[in-house]
């Protein structure tokens, strides 16, 4: 088997109905996560359906669907992350030229065909503030944060990523087995700066392929609002990957 397909629902049953007949037919296998309640409707006959009995964080999802698949490459996938015709292959084909490729990402675009910045830098911890903080206000990050969200480029080829958006990513099972899955401590964000850190110290590479398009109608709550559960979430993200790789404060 080469390929799975991952997906974990939050509630997003109208969304995975929309990503199923997109997905399914170009994977081997597409397990669904059902992490609460409404989070899957009807599905093809061929789609696995693991309930959970308790919601659990997007990490500890992942890696339940990880273990409930075989194929050589795991594709975790968003409920709002549509791939077109032939992304997956793109993807598949690249990183079977590229045995040391641990993680390899699409090029994402907006619902209305816009670029999508989902390739990115590590975070520095100047970006951080400006970003996490109403200093974004003044110096909005999609603006002034060029070489974060590496604004002025837009390869035609593959390009090494530092890490990408983790709405849909291929991962090469090898890799996962090595570093340990997805960090479940993890509750909703950095997690996939976090794989894709363990990965490169690994010695495992991240690719973005732009030929491989996805459609990604992205939510980016903490963008919008200050203060929410999701704020506080990403706080203590934030806290979490600066305790593992303290490091990174370094890195201004």
């Amino acid at each position: 088997m080469r390929v799975s397909a991952v997906v974990v629902s939050h509630g997003h049953a109208a969304e995975v109905e929309r990503l199923l007949p997109a997905l399914v037919p170009e994977v081997d296998e597409t397990v669904v996560v059902a992490n609460v309640i409404g989070s899957v409707g009807v599905t093809p006959p061929e789609v696995r359906v693991l309930e959970n009995p308790r919601s659990l964080p997007l990490a500890a999802n992942v890696n339940l669907g990880i273990g409930a698949t075989g194929g050589e490459y795991v594709l975790n996938v968003n409920p709002d992350a549509i791939p077109e015709p032939g992304a997956i292959a793109a993807l598949v084909d690249f990183a079977d030229a590229h045995p040391r490729a641990g993680i390899v990402g699409p090029q994402m675009r907006w619902p209305d065909g816009t670029w999508q910045p989902s390739r990115r830098r590590f975070p520095t911890v100047r970006g951080t503030i400006v970003r996490r903080t109403p200093l974004r206000r003044l110096r909005p990050p999609y603006e002034t944060q060029r070489s974060h969200y590496h604004l002025d480029e837009r390869p035609t080829e593959p390009v090494p990523a530092d890490w990408m958006l983790g709405a849909f990513l291929l991962q090469r099972r090898e890799m996962l087995e090595e570093i340990g899955g997805w960090d479940a401590g993890f509750r909703h964000y950095l997690e996939d700066i976090d794989l894709c850190y363990r990965a490169m110290r690994a010695g495992w590479e991240r690719w973005y392929v732009p030929d491989a398009v996805v459609v990604h109608d992205y939510a980016a709550v903490i963008d919008k609002r200050f203060l929410s559960r999701h704020t506080l979430w990403h706080l203590t993200g934030m806290a979490r990957f600066v305790r593992k790789h303290p490091e990174r404060l370094l890195a201004l």
